[in-house]
């Protein structure tokens, strides 16, 4: 039953916050900035619950989430653009991408442990902005280090969306988000959830009982990658340029703060994490470059002070998780046979 309580709750939070979210462009409409701001929060919504997925769900420490982001970004534009496919077909073209390469940068990582994987999925993400400013990336059409101007926007029917009018991109960004977030919903309250919890918490555990830890760890990399990839598609379109500019060092420390300051490993945590910190991060604009030095201190202070994020406070599991149950039903197994 507390089981039960906690999966409605969790998406009670999260349905309710999509409610507040769709009913501001009512009063907020007219101020671009402004609706900006929030289809900029959905985005980085669906990255950090992903990336929250593999890492906080999975426990599996990766760096890569913010390249993944950007391949599904370029992937995009420039399928939209070369083959003139409608930006619809691009975003899941991209997802799709984006979700076979996470798959193929899990395999070398299912043999690391530890910092070991956190520094593999790193240098994907340091070797990414060379590649797409590079004579090879130039060919297959990243611009290089000009990057992609032009991209198309999306379009319905004899209707193309405007930079000018962005009530349709936000109820688009609105129904990406919230569709991209309710599959990671229901994943994390499926069995592979339980596998993905058992497979952090009680690895030896959950190979006994017959869960097949490689199975389940490439899966979480190709799911969370392409959920990244497919939002990253989106972005293209809505911004209508790309630069490397995107793999900045402080775009992967914003994205740090939102899994800290929502709660890593609960849901949606993350989600509620995206939308402060880039509130916060908007306040903090005028700052420049001290902004950066704001957010790497809120990092410290979190981490220290409160360790579970704001979801902590809305629905702390230290005795209900999951993982504390299958590590619970090791030690009775282990009491039993001494």
């Amino acid at each position: 039953m507390g089981l039960s309580m906690h999966i409605r709750k969790d998406l009670r939070i999260l349905i309710v916050l999509f409610i507040i979210v769709s009913i501001l462009p009512l009063f907020c409409h007219a101020n671009l900035r402004v609706m900006n701001i929030l289809i900029t929060c959905m985005i980085w919504a669906v990255v950090a619950a992903s990336w929250d997925l593999i890492m906080g769900f999975a426990g599996i420490f990766t760096f890569g989430q913010v390249a993944f982001f950007v391949m599904g970004a370029y992937a995009s534009a420039i399928v939209t653009r070369t083959l003139g496919i409608t930006p619809w077909l691009g975003i899941l073209f991209a997802g799709t991408l984006v979700g076979g390469i996470g798959i193929l940068v899990g395999l070398p990582c299912l043999r690391l442990k530890g910092a070991y994987i956190a520094l593999v999925t790193f240098a994907v993400h340091m070797i990414l902005e060379p590649f797409l400013k590079s004579s090879i990336g130039k060919a297959l059409g990243t611009g290089g280090p000009q990057g992609i101007i032009s991209i198309p926007p999306f379009r319905l029917g004899s209707y193309t969306y405007s930079s000018m009018e962005l009530m349709p991109w936000f109820y688009t960004a609105l129904i990406i988000s919230f569709i991209a977030l309710f599959v990671i919903y229901k994943i994390i309250h499926s069995t592979w959830g339980l596998a993905f919890i058992a497979v952090r918490d009680a690895e030896d555990f959950a190979s006994c009982i017959g869960i097949n830890d490689f199975k389940y760890k490439l899966a979480v990399f190709g799911i969370s990658a392409s959920l990244t990839g497919l939002i990253g598609g989106f972005y293209a379109h809505f911004v209508g340029m790309l630069s490397t500019r995107t793999l900045g060092l402080d775009l992967f420390l914003i994205l740090l703060v939102m899994l800290v300051l929502g709660g890593i490993g609960r849901f949606p945590g993350a989600v509620i994490g995206a939308f402060i910190t880039i509130l916060i991060s908007e306040l903090l604009r005028p700052l420049g470059t001290y902004r950066l030095l704001i957010f790497g201190a809120l990092v410290i202070i979190l981490v220290i002070y409160m360790p579970q994020g704001i979801s902590g406070l809305l629905f702390p599991l230290e005795g209900n998780n999951l993982g504390t149950k299958l590590k619970r039903i090791r030690l009775k197994n282990s009491q039993k046979k001494s």
